[in-house]
């Protein structure tokens, strides 16, 4: 009862939350896929993304939820085969208007639980052994060094991408692979003739370089070593599909910041003298805010202090990490002789 009552709030939750999904968003991206993608590649991209922001794996998570009912958006959509037409031909604009003058069918479609239960409800989504058994391709890892900037508020890059692709060799259209055929027996007396085809050296392919822009969305808060995958776009083989490309994320080198994990840290130069009595002065955040930092008192050479929430957001979070901030005393390189007398003055007691 309860899981069926968790069902309906997370189906609801999607209906509602449908509508602004599509608006700003490439369903492509969102499923991590290229435009003409296949129905097979679009079933894996959805299976790990899936389990990846299911909310049962990110219980509390706003924005892994909404993550959640994108994703299951996208792959209703791009799978029915009318609306990926209209969408493709019109945009979100089309479908809006194929679905306000009823079209399809009726309204029906497949809603969270169907979808999801298709793959991970024993729905007829390929076992885990079946999927080893496929032939892949290797996969393409880029590490991808992102500004402090990019990871503090979020970007998309893009990124040149070149890759292998299948192509027929000059002047032959067709592969002339060869099929074998065997017989397996299935009971007494009974077999059962199975053609297979046999293509692993064959002449009549081979590969081509070919290069486009790859669009990298950098969430908010990503950390070193996380990463992007766009499924099936690795290098191709012959007689299976392509393996994967991923992009591992690192942080790339600021002249101001350096993050550890959620925090960042910076370093403040004051003179002697504001060490001792005192200063107010604000510094610029990665976004651009003005951040406060001061003292009503003494300031000594390489004191530590902790701004609460002005750290790095944490990923797929409202939440954020610490600022801290580490003073250095800048002494003067001289002083006159009227000056060493005040000083000994102030100091005397």
């Amino acid at each position: 009862m309860r899981l069926a009552r968790g069902l309906l709030l997370l189906f609801l939750f999607a209906v509602s939350y449908v509508g602004r999904s599509i608006a700003g968003k490439n369903l492509y991206d969102v499923l991590q896929v290229p435009k003409g993608a296949s129905e097979d590649q679009m079933k894996k991209a959805y299976r790990k993304l899936a389990l990846k922001y299911h909310p049962d794996k990110n219980p509390g998570n706003e924005e892994a939820t909404k993550r959640f009912a994108e994703i299951n958006n996208a792959y209703e959509v791009l799978t029915d085969r009318e609306k990926r037409e209209i969408y493709d031909r019109y945009g979100e604009e089309g479908l809006k208007q194929h679905a306000a003058s009823g079209g399809g069918r009726g309204g029906g479609g497949m809603n969270f639980q169907d979808i999801f239960s298709s793959f991970f409800g024993g729905g007829g989504g390929q076992s885990e052994e079946e999927e080893e058994k496929t032939v892949k391709g290797h996969d393409v890892i880029v590490d991808l060094h992102a500004t402090l900037e990019d990871l503090y508020m979020g970007s998309s890059l893009k990124v040149w991408r070149e890759k292998n692709v299948v192509k027929p060799a000059p002047g032959k259209r067709q592969c002339n692979c060869r099929n074998e055929v065997y017989h397996k027996q299935i009971g007494p007396g009974m077999f059962q003739q199975i053609t297979q085809q046999v293509c692993e050296e064959c002449p009549n392919v081979k590969y081509e370089r070919e290069g486009e822009f790859v669009t990298v969305d950098i969430e908010k808060g990503m950390r070193d070593g996380q990463e992007i995958v766009f499924y099936e776009d690795g290098e191709p083989t012959v007689d299976g599909e392509a393996g994967d490309l991923k992009f591992k994320i690192y942080t790339a080198p600021h002249e101001r910041f350096r993050r550890e994990g959620n925090d960042l840290h910076t370093t403040v130069t004051i003179s002697l003298r504001d060490s001792l009595v005192g200063f107010e002065k604000s510094i610029p955040h990665l976004d651009g805010h003005s951040v406060a930092v001061g003292s009503k008192g003494i300031t000594k050479p390489k004191e530590v202090r902790r701004i609460r929430g002005e750290g790095m957001p944490v990923h797929l979070s409202t939440n954020k990490g610490n600022l801290f901030v580490t003073y250095e005393v800048l002494f003067p390189s001289s002083l006159t002789e009227e000056q060493k007398r005040k000083i000994k003055e102030v100091f005397a007691s």
